[in-house]
């Protein structure tokens, strides 16, 4: 499944570039724009997680954070720029569960993203892994980017759930080998290879170039 993140955002600029961001990285992303309705909004489109500013027109953050508090525990990050302690101290005595300040440095945003979601639905982060845009379906041994899939074999599902639970770091060859075949000795090294290379041949089919890095003589890396 794909998240579902709703935006509560009145600066067109910032809202475009956090729609973009999302969508970029395997998110549901919705905005509001008619603030007046923000509350019913919020109850029709049902979110995994909301990002609210404090200032918005017609209404704020902080009352609407207590209003869904009313019916919706929804995890609810404010991405804001009223910076005072006395702002951030507000932002959790209504129900808040992360303060974030303009400008916001993108990598964090998604972090507490994701640490957020996994706390919040553990089942459902389960079922699906994201990064960069493409989705690691577990449940249908599926690969996703952009609306296109590609079908996995036992072992490119293994190897790819270890990379993009590693994602950002080398992962060594005899790690990847190990998980995959319990280190049998009787393993040729280069069946390894032969995954990966099926596993790329896969993902440019469906508009992922490069997605999988090889590392000389250490390993491969997302």
């Amino acid at each position: 499944m794909r998240f579902r993140i709703l935006i509560l955002e009145d600066d067109p600029v910032i809202r475009t570039e956090l729609m973009t961001l999302l969508t970029g990285n395997g998110y549901e992303p919705s905005a509001v724009t008619d603030f007046s309705a923000a509350l019913q909004t919020v109850q029709a489109v049902q979110p995994h997680l909301i990002l609210l500013d404090i200032k918005l027109p017609q209404t704020s953050g902080f009352s609407l954070c207590s209003q869904i508090r009313g019916f919706s525990n929804v995890p609810v990050i404010f991405v804001t720029s009223c910076t005072t302690d006395m702002d951030e101290l507000n932002s959790i005595m209504l129900g808040g569960d992360a303060f974030i300040k303009k400008p916001y440095n993108t990598a964090i945003l998604l972090a507490k993203i994701a640490s957020l979601l996994k706390r919040a639905y553990p089942a459902e982060e389960q079922a699906c892994l994201s990064y960069q845009g493409a989705i690691l379906h577990l449940n249908s041994g599926k690969i996703e980017y952009a609306g296109r899939q590609a079908d996995l074999t036992k072992n490119e599902l293994k190897i790819l759930y270890y990379l993009f639970k590693h994602a950002g770091t080398i992962c060594a060859r005899a790690d990847l080998v190990e998980y995959l075949w319990d280190n049998r000795v009787y393993v040729d090294d280069n069946a390894l290879s032969v995954n990966v290379n099926r596993i790329r041949e896969k993902l440019a089919a469906i508009g992922l170039t490069d997605f999988i890095k090889t590392r000389h003589r250490q390993g491969y890396t997302l």
